[in-house]
């Protein structure tokens, strides 16, 4: 009696484990936004590189928190040749002041090969959002790790998406068109484009997005994962749009039902819903 009793609750065991393995995913795939500093170099000598990380920061050693990094060599006034940046170094030297150095822009096709080997990746992509820092003219660049006569000065010419300069947004409005290769990134709230989302642009809000005109490119809402932001537009003929990581795409286009008109794209049950919206 006593065997038979464990074999049952055994069993039952048993059963309910298989239930929650089949219910579990193994892998599921949800677009992600990450949001990156942009580091425009200018100059490659490590000094004055170091130099104008502190006069960025302020000397504040909390001023970023560990945000990607995408170093952009599009500054430099002549193309590196392979083996002429010490990559460690620099890598360590962002490390340093709390910035995690994840691709390279603008890098020369000879140079990729080498980036990759240091565990970067090649990004292409143009940054819209980046506020500028005015540096004062500074001569040809030096290697790394070659000796500067020369005073300190400030080499990292634009920074984007660092968390002082996105402090307390809650609704971001943008009134001019969004150009292909662009990404807009309203963090913390609400997007509001009052313009032409064109192919190829990317529009983002850890909230809701509003478009008041045709939205052709990349739609990602809730971006921090939130299941209850939407995407609105006067006139969808979005190429993607995604809502907390779930997402779909539209190479086919649009329903010719819904295509070019008020659509609302939400969340339910963890698929999109795409809904006609009755305008008067």
């Amino acid at each position: 009696m006593r065997l038979g009793f464990l074999f049952a609750a055994t069993n039952a065991i048993i059963r309910d484990s298989m239930s929650k393995n089949q219910t579990r995913k193994p892998l599921e795939i949800k677009i992600s936004t990450v949001v990156a500093v942009a580091a425009l170099l200018g100059d490659t000598d490590l000094a004055t590189v170091s130099a104008a990380l502190s006069q960025v920061t302020g000397g504040t050693p909390d001023y970023f928190e560990d945000d990607f990094t995408v170093i952009d060599l599009g500054n430099l006034l002549a193309p590196p040749v392979p083996g002429s940046i010490a990559w460690p170094e620099l890598i360590a030297l962002f490390r340093s002041h709390r910035l995690n150095p994840v691709a390279v822009r603008n890098a020369p096709e000879s140079l990729e090969d080498e980036i990759r080997s240091y565990g970067l990746s090649i990004d292409g992509m143009d940054q819209s959002r980046t506020f500028e820092l005015t540096p004062p003219p500074s001569p040809p660049p030096a290697q790394l790790g070659a000796s500067s006569t020369t005073d300190p000065k400030p080499v990292l010419a634009q920074v984007a998406e660092t968390s002082a300069a996105n402090a307390s947004v809650v609704t971001k409005v943008i009134d001019t068109p969004v150009r292909s290769g662009q990404r807009v990134y309203a963090r913390g709230g609400d997007l509001v484009v009052m313009a032409t989302v064109n192919p190829g642009a990317e529009v983002i809000a850890d909230g809701s997005i509003h478009v008041y005109a045709p939205l052709r490119g990349r739609a990602l809402a809730g971006a921090s994962g939130s299941a209850e932001a939407r995407i609105i537009a006067t006139s969808m003929e979005a190429e993607l749009v995604s809502i907390g990581g779930v997402y779909r795409t539209f190479e086919n286009g649009w329903p010719k039902e819904l295509k070019g008109r008020a659509v609302q794209v939400l969340l339910q049950d963890e698929r999109l819903e795409l809904r006609l919206m009755a305008l008067k």
